[in-house]
């Protein structure tokens, strides 16, 4: 369990720190673009081209957020399989936090009384969580749930590149939302897939979760890029909160035997509903009030 939650936390700190980073690469690129007067990076709806994003994602402090990307996939790896998917991607969507927060310095967005408020009744919702957290179901040998993973995530993979398509500039939180759910894919696949312990990428390979982890991995990664080019860094971690929070927390419960402690199910509930609403209340409040410097008065 004590290794789980520490995984959980090097994950939220990791994707926290690359959000914000990212979301500065992100903006360094399309104002360099835009001082070039180069075409080709809006699509006729608005939104940005796959030239856009490749441009983004080559900035050194986009690259240096990656990095921290792979060391939050690791601790999210290691935490959905320890502790219960509830606790473990409630604990990592605190990045949105720790995003906030940063923020503040890096992309000179301001933080008011209501918002630290929130922050508050995230990290107290937490510690409600940590507290009435039990045992974590095991993995799933019904090749319905690995299957499941797979089709689900290439769908809705499908499914966001498509709205993304259509709303253009106005596709900011459903991005976010999208890569949420599919980042929540990835916490359920590294849970059920087979070939982890002991290690066996012969036998990773051959199961359709295995495939679901790049599938899951790769999209919920261009979409969150995405949604970080159309709009604010809280606005869009706020979106991918809730969709990699309740999607595998509710899997954990009903299908793979996460449970909370006996008699305490209601405080689980209480705090799973509070990091939730917490959380997207950072972005909602910061979304509509915040103040970004100009970039070039911005450092890193």
């Amino acid at each position: 369990m004590l290794i789980g939650l520490i995984a959980a936390i090097v994950a939220c700190v990791g994707y926290g720190v690359a959000s914000v980073l990212q979301a500065y690469g992100a903006r360094k690129s399309a104002a360099a673009a835009e001082q070039r007067g180069e075409a080709g990076h809006v699509t006729a709806s608005g939104g940005p081209t796959l030239r856009s994003t490749f441009a983004a994602a080559l900035t050194a402090s986009f690259i240096l957020g990656t990095v921290l990307d792979a060391v939050g996939f690791a601790g999210s790896a290691i935490s959905a399989r320890l502790i219960p998917l509830f606790l473990s991607q409630t604990v990592v969507s605190a990045n949105l936090v720790i995003t906030a927060v940063l923020g503040t310095v890096v992309l000179g967005i301001q933080l008011h009384r209501r918002d630290w408020f929130a922050i508050a009744a995230v990290i107290g919702s937490l510690l409600l969580l940590g507290l009435s957290s039990g045992h974590a179901g095991g993995g799933s040998s019904d090749d319905v749930v690995h299957w499941g993973v797979l089709l689900g995530s290439a769908l809705i993979l499908s499914i966001g590149i498509g709205l993304i398509r259509w709303l253009g500039s106005r596709a900011a939180v459903v991005a976010g939302l999208i890569s949420g759910v599919l980042f929540g894919c990835l916490a359920i696949a590294v849970r059920v897939v087979y070939g982890i312990d002991p290690f066996e990428i012969g036998t990773m390979l051959r199961d359709p979760a295995g495939w679901a982890i790049l599938v899951s991995g790769l999209g919920g990664f261009y979409l969150h890029t995405v949604a970080l080019q159309l709009g604010s860094v809280n606005g869009a971690t706020a979106a991918l909160v809730v969709g990699e929070t309740v999607v595998p927390g509710i899997v954990g419960v009903v299908v793979l035997g996460d449970a909370s402690r006996p008699g305490l199910e209601w405080l689980a509930i209480v705090g799973f509903v509070g990091a939730i609403a917490g959380a997207v209340a950072v972005a909602v409040f910061g979304a509509a009030s915040h103040e970004e410097k100009p970039l070039e008065e911005v450092t890193v």
